[in-house]
């Protein structure tokens, strides 16, 4: 048989699109050579049922089809595929078909598309499990059964333990972050189980996995619903065929998809199979991309709709969607009924497990040798632990594969900013979208096709700078900010032709030239293109942008749209600054061009919003690249009037809390210059007067009853403890922490991974210190419970006005003074520090709680939710170390209420470390609830986290 052989021609389209290898590829053209050429022949996969696979698998040794024994291999999907697409194909052939069909489409390696050299590597021989921020014990069972210090030690949820927990689960995470990995993965083991594939199966998708750090025995995640038919569902494409009237959004919208889907594969038959089972037994819907539907003709609200009334209609099936986290906290957005989990970055064993699995088969597929891949996995592995530049690119799954192919492809050094991953990863991407390509000639044979430079007749940099332009304007001009914009055929063969040498050239031809190529732009159907990743999209849209007009046009963009252009701001100065830090102090200043009016940390006047979202992403220019490094004399002015906005921006609520947050880590890179924050003789103290408060709260068990306390003035810190007082601290008194994490962090930020030994040490300390400024019998200490709830919630009377002091001050002041200068407590009972009104006294944007952050946020963030005589931060945050016994029962309060100031025996300092010590305040992570003034925690004094901190009182009560 010669090369002209149809099935051998239809063999090569199927190595061409990497459906079979190199050594498949020879072992069944050598059994089609032995094979008469006929138009039965015509289909690879007709070829294959005549027997040219058994003569293959005879004479190489492979098993690329079903063999002897009917078991599962490689080339039982082609024959299920094939076998489904005959005319009258039974129920189980249809079934058994979509199944390997979707197996074909979900085991890639994305961005290895089209790279030939990749041989086999799929995506199941790579991918690793991903956690997200759901512990395997909850936050209510930690509140009422155990203790909360372990909370820190207890595993993360794997994707799958949370899908098996919740029937509905929207998965969030960042651009990335591995959430289509994750349906792409559970699809494949689905399908793989249902068609008895030994390497894709439930036992594989549940294999042990390592869910924190010290865990020495690994246990299987967790799915207990067997095997579900699965059902991807990529929701762009869904929005692209929405019906035109609301009236007709139903169940049937994401049927209809489906039916189409079916239908391209040459499957539609199935559907009413499908349809049955998702109905009578379930299945798994897979619904990829939430945040990338676009904004345009209400297509959001009604693809929620569709899901939720498709969830109605088909109860019976378990459901994952995924999404960017911040598209998906928009309230009207979030899917009714489906629980919240978010992934977590890749940990370093997580890490570690995929570099391994890369290199393993970078040296299976012969692309490395054995001594050459495991020279590159300790590099990237040593780099991605040790350099927190890597380290931070390689938390996020796609970057660390990127990285990964770059060491691969280049053996260079790693790119340690994201500016340069994107310039190398673009030169790669290119490299792929625009070389050499084998093409067929008409004898059969093939003949190098040119690259797109010698096409077009034009430069490889001329290229580059249309692909600039083309993801400046796409970028510019796409609906919503989120997702990754389409760019039609016409506009890029239009873009190209204008660039283009050769007049002959013709758009036709063109687009033959661009079909199927996948590179720094991918096909997307329907003639449309996008870039691989919004963040190339973005990366190249800055490339254009520091060319053009620089830094002007990218400022004035930034300031009216910036949630659209503040990644292009960002790597615009990462890239500009590689030439000169001049480039970033003019961008800094072009953005932030007038100081803020008033003093930065007063409460008003109000900021302008324009104005207000300029001063951050200059602050985040200048925190983010290497120019603060040495400042020269004509660039201070600059930089002290972008650090006073920061501050200006944390006191005036502008931005919403997640911003204020930012501009607080801008603060700290800038210089903070708030002596209460940043210093331990800074300090500020809230006084609280003499007299009763209420102290409990009838509806919590643990804090009932409430009753009167009458208590001495005293003197509360304003502030936490802040890392940069902890870490003068340990420099000033020696004293080596238990956690060297507790050193970590930005300075404005509250201490934590600390113990009550070690907070209590600290005040000891500090009273030496101060015991010359202290009024005589005074000292510093941790607050008992009872003092730290009366300055969250106040006394029956408070100061008329708040009265905030640094020490010097306090220590001075006359108390019986300023007695004379109260009023009556408004809210003597309430639930949280701050006025409110409604029901339970929750005001939004007043506390950091509930994940809105995913961490510790800077001091002063909240101003909104100070309490009555002036504390910050007292409700969420941090839990904060109180004096006072809980007792050695989790359960049982052995000091319960009523409080009694008197019994002495409830905060002894001596006690064993048996008695578990009252927190207080809630944390960033939890619910609201547990950030009201009354509500108690417990934990034990040896125990530290990274949500335990504490702060200070000056006082004169018993404390021994």
């Amino acid at each position: 048989m010669d090369d002209t052989h149809p099935a051998l021609a239809a063999l090569r389209a199927m190595l061409d699109g990497g459906q079979i290898d190199q050594s498949q590829f020879e072992a069944m053209a050598a059994a089609l050579r032995q094979t008469p050429a006929t138009s039965q022949h015509a289909d690879a996969g007709a070829a294959i049922a005549h027997g040219a696979q058994a003569q293959a698998v005879g004479k190489r040794g492979m098993a690329i089809g079903a063999n002897a024994n009917g078991t599962f291999n490689t080339g039982t999907l082609f024959q299920f595929i094939e076998a489904g697409k005959q005319p009258g194909a039974s129920a189980e052939a249809l079934r058994k078909a979509y199944l390997a069909r979707l197996m074909q489409q979900c085991d890639q390696v994305s961005l290895m598309a089209g790279d030939e050299r990749a041989g086999q590597l799929r995506l199941s021989r790579v991918y690793t499990a991903l956690l997200t921020t759901a512990h395997k014990a909850s936050h209510a069972f930690f509140a009422k059964s155990a203790d909360y210090e372990k909370l820190k030690e207890t595993p993360y949820l794997s994707v799958i333990d949370q899908l098996n927990r919740e029937q509905k689960l929207a998965l969030l995470g960042d651009p990335g972050g591995g959430k289509t990995s994750v349906v792409h993965i559970l699809a494949l083991a689905m399908a793989g189980e249902l068609l008895r594939s030994p390497d894709n199966n439930l036992e594989t998708l549940t294999a042990p996995i390592q869910r924190r750090a010290d865990e020495k025995t690994q246990e299987p995640q967790r799915w207990d619903h067997g095997a579900l038919v699965p059902v991807r569902i990529v929701l762009r494409e869904l929005a692209t065929e929405l019906p035109e009237t609301d009236a007709a959004i139903d169940a049937n919208t994401l049927l209809g998809h489906i039916e189409r889907q079916l239908q391209t594969a040459g499957l539609g038959e199935f559907l009413p199979h499908l349809k049955q089972e998702l109905l009578e037994r379930g299945g798994l819907i897979l619904l990829d991309g939430l945040d990338e539907v676009p904004d345009a003709h209400n297509r959001r609200a009604r693809i929620k709709r569709a899901v939720e009334t498709f969830a109605q209609t088909f109860q019976h099936c378990r459901y994952l969607a995924t999404s960017r986290t911040y598209a998906y906290q928009q309230q009207d957005w979030k899917l009714r009924g489906f629980a919240e989990t978010q992934l977590l970055p890749f940990q370093h064993w997580q890490i570690k497990a995929f570099v391994a699995a890369w290199y393993g088969q970078m040296t299976a597929l012969q692309r490395l040798t054995a001594a050459d891949a495991e020279d590159r996995a300790a590099r990237l592995t040593a780099a991605a632990l040790n350099n927190p530049r890597i380290r931070e690119l390689a938390e996020r799954p796609l970057l660390l594969t990127l990285i990964a192919k770059l060491q691969t492809e280049k053996g260079g050094t790693l790119p340690e900013q994201p500016e340069e991953l994107y310039a190398r990863a673009v030169d790669l991407l290119l490299d792929e979208w625009e070389s050499t390509k084998p093409r067929r000639t008409a004898g059969g044979g093939t003949e190098p096709e040119p690259s797109l430079a010698e096409y077009l007749r034009v430069g490889r940099d001329r290229i580059r700078k249309v692909l600039d332009r083309l993801a400046f304007e796409a970028h510019r001009s796409q609906v919503g900010t989120t997702g990754t914009a389409n760019i039609p055929g016409d506009d890029l063969r239009n873009a190209l032709m204008a660039a283009a040498n050769d007049p002959d050239t013709k758009p036709a031809q063109l687009a033959i030239y661009l079909h199927g190529r996948a590179g720094v732009l991918n096909e997307h159907g329907n003639d449309i293109y996008q870039f691989p990743h919004r963040t190339f999209q973005e990366y190249l849209a800055a490339c254009h942008l520091t060319n053009d007009d620089f830094p002007r046009q990218l400022a004035k963009l930034a300031c009216s749209d910036p949630n659209r252009w503040r990644e292009v701001v960002a790597l615009a100065a990462a890239k500009a600054g590689r030439g000169s830090a001049d480039s970033v102090w003019r961008l800094a200043e072009t953005l932030c061009p007038r100081p803020v009016i008033g003093d930065p940390q007063d409460l008003g006047p109000a900021l302008d919003t324009t104005e207000a979202w300029g001063a951050l992403l200059a602050g985040q220019v200048l925190a983010n690249t290497d120019v603060l490094g040495s400042v020269a004399d004509y660039d201070s002015p600059k930089r002290e009037r972008i650090r006073d906005w920061q501050l200006a921006l944390l006191r005036r609520p502008a931005l919403p809390a997640v911003e204020r947050a930012l501009a607080g880590r801008s603060l700290d890179a800038l210089g903070d210059p708030r002596p209460d924050v940043m210093t331990l003789d800074g300090m500020q103290f809230c006084y609280v007067p003499a007299g009763p408060f209420w102290m409990g709260d009838d509806a919590d068990d643990d804090s009932k009853p409430m009753h009167q306390v009458e208590l001495p003035a005293y003197w509360i810190a304003r502030h936490p403890v802040t890392v940069a007082q902890w870490c003068e601290y340990v420099t000033a008194s020696g004293q080596q922490p238990s956690d060297p994490d507790s050193l970590l962090g930005a300075g404005n930020t509250p201490a934590i991974w600390m113990s009550w030994h070690e907070a209590l040490a600290f005040c000891r300390w500090l009273g030496t210190r101060w015991a010359s400024q202290l009024p005589p019998s005074w000292q510093v200490a941790l607050p008992s419970e009872a003092e730290w709830e009366k300055a969250a919630r106040g006394g029956l009377h408070i100061p008329a006005s708040p009265c905030i002091a640094p020490l010097n001050s306090a220590a001075s002041a006359a108390l019986t003074h300023l007695r004379r200068h109260l009023r009556d407590n408004p809210q003597p009972q309430r639930d949280y520090p701050w006025d409110s009104l409604g029901k339970d006294g929750w005001r939004d944007d007043c506390a950091n709680v509930e994940n809105d952050i995913g961490a510790t946020s800077v001091i002063g963030a909240y101003p909104n939710g100070r309490s009555p005589v002036g504390c910050e931060d007292l409700s969420g945050n941090v839990w904060e170390w109180t004096r006072s016994f809980w007792g050695e029962d989790w359960q049982t309060a052995a000091f319960a209420y009523p409080y009694r100031p008197d019994d002495t025996a409830r905060e002894m300092l001596s006690a064993d470390d048996s008695v578990m010590r009252v927190v207080r305040g809630g944390g960033w992570s939890l619910p609201r609830f547990a950030a009201r003034c009354a509500y108690r925690l417990r934990s034990r004094p040896v125990g530290s986290g990274g949500y335990l901190g504490f702060r200070v009182v000056l006082c004169c009560s018993p404390v021994r």
